[in-house]
């Protein structure tokens, strides 16, 4: 990649996972600011966003971010809830602060308030969706970095990082590769080895989902103990000797081995000088 150091560039299997997780795919709708980052338009409409300009702005965010000393100076916020678990994992491993679900006004401006915060940056992950964030950095003038789609309003916003946010695995797939990217500007885990955590961590789970498999697997743990109680119980039959063992076994009880055993007295010789 152009304008950039080559250890930055992406690796043929990050370009796969970004297109596997369809975080190339926009919308119908795009924007005036978002068109340079649009390559092209399918027949049915859909935007098709530049994955070079994607980890462009990915690497410019990490490296941003790392230039912060404290990480609890970083706020992610994610109220929909697709982006919620990556945005706890990401506050996990980076050790910055997350508002997952519902962002309560005045979080930024308002001192009195229990859960008042003062943040040096933060990361949304859809502009729309967390615009009352965004617009409450504006007053205290707090930089905003947020994953934006090609209909996604980018006033208020610095560093807009182009991609489908609408996806589950796409918007966990980027805040994975973001969180590995600042890990390894920190030192903290090298680019010669592969990160150990997976992005499946980061995906959303439906808890309505994990529910029912969990009643699937209960119920196919009772089926299996049922059957196993109702299989016949396991009754030795008679085994038949045959009568050679029969007879020896009557000879112990008291008959006969073969041979006479009636008389045990020893044989007597009446010649012994021959």
């Amino acid at each position: 990649m152009s304008q950039g150091l080559p250890v930055l560039d992406p690796t043929e299997d990050d370009i796969q996972k970004l297109l596997a997780c369809r975080v190339h795919l926009g919308t119908k709708n795009i924007t005036r600011e978002m068109e340079r980052y649009s390559f092209a338009r399918r027949k049915d409409g859909i935007h098709i966003i530049d994955l070079h300009l994607t980890w462009q702005k990915l690497m410019l965010a990490a490296r941003i971010l790392v230039a912060i000393e404290n990480p609890k100076d970083i706020c992610a916020i994610s109220a929909r809830p697709f982006g919620q678990r990556a945005v706890l994992k990401f506050s996990q491993y980076t050790g910055a602060h997350c508002i997952a679900g519902r962002y309560c006004p005045g979080t930024f401006t308002n001192h009195i308030q229990e859960k008042y915060l003062q943040p040096r940056i933060i990361i949304v992950a859809d502009p729309r969706t967390d615009h009352m964030a965004v617009n409450e950095s504006t007053f205290v003038n707090i930089p905003v970095i947020g994953f934006c789609d090609t209909d996604s309003p980018v006033e208020n916003v610095d560093i807009a990082i182009p991609c489908n946010n609408r996806g589950a695995k796409a918007i966990s797939m980027l805040f994975w590769m973001l969180t590995r990217e600042i890990l390894r500007m920190r030192g903290t885990i090298g680019r010669a080895t592969p990160w150990d955590v997976k992005v499946d961590l980061f995906f959303f789970r439906d808890a309505e989902e994990m529910r029912k498999r969990e009643e699937e697997l209960l119920q196919q743990q009772q089926q299996q103990q049922q059957q196993q109680l109702q299989m016949p119980a396991f009754t030795p039959a008679a085994v038949e000797f045959p009568e050679a063992v029969d007879k020896a076994m009557d000879g112990g009880a008291g008959g006969t081995w073969g041979d006479d055993t009636a008389n045990w007295e020893a044989p007597t010789t009446t010649q012994w000088g021959s």
